[in-house]
């Protein structure tokens, strides 16, 4: 099975049937979570694919006039972290103007019917679809009656007394409570990819650095952190890192830069993932690059105090990180 589509339009894909979850899925929150598992444990029991359902670009993107939301990781970390939760297939059906004008009806009939064979659909509180937003539960409800499938929604998931979510965390992350943005997600932030070249300033500086591109998204957080480096070493390699477009030499895109302490060696082209575990600052603009360097030598004295094992269980808003998976 193709483990991946992208088009509303196609051949069966489940022909013996499906169970499917649709959401925006941006994090992989705990009330993702709850929705993902549930729908792969009904999944299990009538012995068919379990399909995630999402979207991209985030039909919020879409409509976005100029500065575009924040998103929390990219559509290929989406992918991958809902297989590692169960899914057998993704879909992240492309956002445009002909899905737009799509009826939720119409949706119903060509993703839902005609290439997933659901059996079962399950959505998460206040699910809406379709053009106009349209569609809702008991859209579903009334197609899958026509249609031979049943639609259910989740209860939220709540923490401290609130609803767990994207926006929620994203507010967590800009201000630096990466111990509330671990609960809410279930795991620590990370955000990985491949390591491309960068322009190689850091290295002239004393400060090399393995870079990682956000795409045209926009991220949730920027600054200079104290991170961790997945993918390098048998553990997490301890490193400070800056997030944002480097005012200081010009630079315009989004980039994500890493310092691996003591690590010398070759990293372009891995996959890894960098862990975020303490804010330090924002970025800033310095008058020139010995300024600039200044502030990386203070910025990395405090980021090894920090990751010090001694430090790592002491001040409460530095928690200890766990290995992701």
């Amino acid at each position: 099975m193709n483990r991946l589509f992208r088009d509303v339009e196609g051949g069966p894909l489940c022909p013996h049937g499906s169970v499917v979850c649709i959401g925006a899925f941006d994090g992989l929150h705990l009330g993702h979570r709850a929705l993902v598992g549930h729908a792969a444990e009904r999944a299990r029991a009538l012995g068919v694919p379990m399909v995630a359902l999402s979207f991209e670009p985030l039909p919020r993107e879409f409509f976005a006039r100029g500065e575009p939301p924040p998103r929390l990781q990219l559509p290929r970390a989406k992918f991958e972290g809902l297989r590692a939760l169960g899914a057998d297939l993704v879909g992240l059906l492309r956002f445009d103007a002909r899905m737009v004008a799509m009826s939720a009806e119409d949706f119903v009939r060509s993703v839902l019917v005609r290439r997933l064979s659901a059996r079962e659909v399950h959505v998460g509180p206040d699910f809406r679809f379709g053009h106009r937003r349209a569609g809702d539960l008991a859209t579903l409800q009334r197609e899958g009656a026509a249609h031979g499938f049943t639609a259910a929604a989740i209860a939220p998931v709540r923490l401290d007394g609130e609803r767990v979510s994207s926006t929620r965390i994203r507010a967590a992350l800009q201000d630096g409570a990466f111990d509330v943005a671990t609960r809410l997600l279930g795991a620590p932030y990370a955000i990985g990819g491949r390591v491309v070249r960068g322009r190689q300033l850091g290295r002239t500086l004393g400060y090399p650095t393995a870079n990682l591109r956000f795409d045209d998204k926009r991220p949730a957080l920027s600054g200079i952190y104290a991170t961790r480096v997945h993918g390098v070493g048998a553990d997490p390699w301890p490193s400070v890192s800056s997030f944002g477009t480097r005012p200081t030499v010009g630079g315009i895109e989004p980039l994500l830069e890493a310092h691996l302490f003591d690590f010398d060696g070759d990293l372009y082209g891995r996959r890894i993932e960098v862990e975020f575990v303490a804010r330090l600052r924002d970025e800033e603009k310095f008058p020139d690059l010995p300024a600039l360097v200044a502030q990386m030598d203070r910025d990395a004295q405090q980021a090894r105090r920090l990751l010090t094992p001694e430090q790592e269980s002491a001040p409460a808003d530095f928690p200890r990180a766990v290995s992701r998976r």
